[in-house]
This record gives structure tokens, C-alpha cells and sequence, in this order.
């Protein structure tokens, strides 16, 4: 019997010197004492890979992140040199479509020289709405390429984000304009949108709802109907601001859900996207 993968799909690499100081600031009130220590121990990918796999963690999508208004940059070639020879690690790729002339090519010479296998996007750090004319190229090589993008939706607690960008909504014209594309809503539209995000989700075969940044416990809170989209539920964690990745599984786990709904919640579902082993 082939046991189900668990994966993480929203890891944050600490990478020396990338984000701003207020980031690093929330991480202490969110995490406790101690972890400035602990995040320079698992600056090491070794290191790292360990501590996933003492997590209860097989894969984990490691995600760049060009933002230098509200959080920083951890750089994509940062991410790519950080995840190398770690089989654990799937690097993920950050697009900013205000610092580079065109957004489709530039996600194809990333896929090209450093094998990244999705994009991760961030409206409301980035300040732009997911459905703007300026993303298409991006959406459309994406589409051609097989990789699914990761959007930002919902709240955003930084300096200087703004949440008008955050809205699910906007991901309604992507997922009819690119019906190939693979479409996560990242944060399940977190905070504000959780109706939202949920019925795009029902609505497009293509729209996934991701869930990390929020509290398992209040995952049927959030979305009573969640066993209707059972197969498009992808666990993430958030980490480092979410520390506790191992909490977070036993708590799914102990939902009342179908067995085989918190198996794909934790990996199945994931693993298509990804095309990793499956049970």
C-alpha cells in the first residue's frame, strides 16, 4: 500500500538580509522567543529538509518573493540555489510584473535556467489587481508551461500592503480567459472573502483553494461546505509565521471530514498539481 504524500505548499525560505525590518518583528510576536536563533539554524536547506521531514512533511513548495515595498525580496535565485539537490524542495518562482519589461518571458527564463515549477504572485504587496492586462503574458506562458500560479488573496498585515488587490474576484476573468491554467487562491480569501473563494473553487475546474495562514481548527467555520471541494483543497502552512507545521496536520487530521478528503487536503490534491508520487 503507497502512502498518501504530505506537502506543504507555502514555505517562506530565511534567507540572510532579504526581508525588512517590521517582517522580522512580527515573526518575534508571532513565534515567541527564540526564533530569530532558530529561523538562522534552518537558513541551512540541509538543515531545513530535516526539520520538514521531522514535520511530517515529504514535499514543500519553497516561494520567492519580489515585494521590496512591503515585506523584501528573497530573490529567485536565492530560492533556486536554496532548494538544489534537496528533493524535499520544490522551488516556486516570484514575478513582478513592475520590475521586469515582460512578465511572460521573464517566467519563461526562469523556468528554463533554474527549472522552477509555478509562480507565486502577491497583489496586495505588489499593488496590482490579478486580473490586470499586464499579467496575461505571464498567465498565458504559465498555461503553455504547465505550471500552476499561486495568487495572493484576502488580508495582508505588513506595512504598506493594501487589500483592495486581495480580492478573489478578480481571479474570476483569469480562470475563464486561461480554463488550462491551474489557479490557486492562496489564503482562501482570507479575513474578507472566504465566500468568495470558496465558489470560484466550486465554480472553475481550474481554481484550487489553498488554506494556509489559517487556523485549522476553523477551516469548517470558514467553509461549511468544504467537502464539496474536497479534491481541490491544498494544505499550506505559512512558515515561519505560521511555526508549527506539525500542529497544524494533527488538526486537519482531527476534523470531521472523510477520510480521503484529508488526505487529499494534506497531499493528494497537491501532488496532481505537482505531478509527485501519489497514493
Amino acid at each position: 500500500m503507497t502512502l498518501s504524500p504530505v506537502v506543504d505548499f507555502h514555505i517562506h525560505p530565511v534567507v540572510a538580509d532579504t526581508y525588512h525590518p517590521w517582517v522580522l518583528e512580527w515573526m518575534r510576536r508571532s513565534a515567541g522567543p527564540g526564533i530569530e536563533e532558530r529561523l538562522r539554524e534552518l537558513a541551512d536547506p540541509v538543515a531545513f529538509s530535516h526539520f520538514l521531514e521531522a514535520s511530517g512533511i515529504d514535499y514543500a513548495v519553497v516561494l520567492a518573493e519580489a515585494s521590496p515595498i512591503t515585506t523584501g525580496t528573497v530573490s529567485n535565485e536565492a530560492v533556486a540555489r536554496f532548494c538544489e539537490g534537496q528533493a524535499r524542495l520544490i522551488p516556486f518562482c516570484s514575478v513582478n510584473p513592475y520590475l521586469v519589461a515582460n512578465p511572460g518571458a521573464e517566467l519563461a527564463r526562469l523556468v528554463r535556467e533554474f527549472g522552477f515549477r509555478g509562480v507565486k504572485l502577491y497583489p496586495t504587496y505588489q499593488m496590482f489587481y490579478p486580473s490586470a492586462a499586464m499579467l496575461y503574458p505571464l498567465y498565458a506562458r504559465a498555461e503553455e508551461l504547465g505550471l500552476p500560479v499561486m495568487v495572493h488573496t484576502g488580508s495582508s498585515v505588513f506595512r504598506g500592503a493594501r487589500l483592495k488587490y486581495g480580492d478573489p474576484l478578480y481571479l474570476d476573468d483569469v480562470a475563464v480567459d486561461f480554463p488550462e491554467l491551474s489557479v490557486l487562491l492562496v489564503h482562501g480569501g482570507r479575513g474578507f472573502w472566504y465566500d468568495r473563494a470558496f465558489f470560484l473553487t466550486r465554480l472553475h475546474a481550474n481554481v484550487y483553494l489553498e488554506i494556509s495562514g489559517l487556523p485549522p481548527r476553523r477551516l469548517l467555520e470558514y467553509f461549511p461546505e468544504l467537502e464539496k471541494v474536497a479534491d481541490k483543497v491544498i494544505f499550506g502552512s505559512d512558515w515561519p509565521g505560521i511555526p508549527d507545521i506539525r500542529g497544524n496536520l494533527e488538526e486537519i487530521r482531527r476534523l470531521p471530514l472523510k477520510p480521503a478528503t484529508v488526505a487529499g487536503i494534506l497531499g493528494d490534491n497537491a501532488a496532481r498539481l505537482l505531478g509527485l508520487p501519489s497514493a
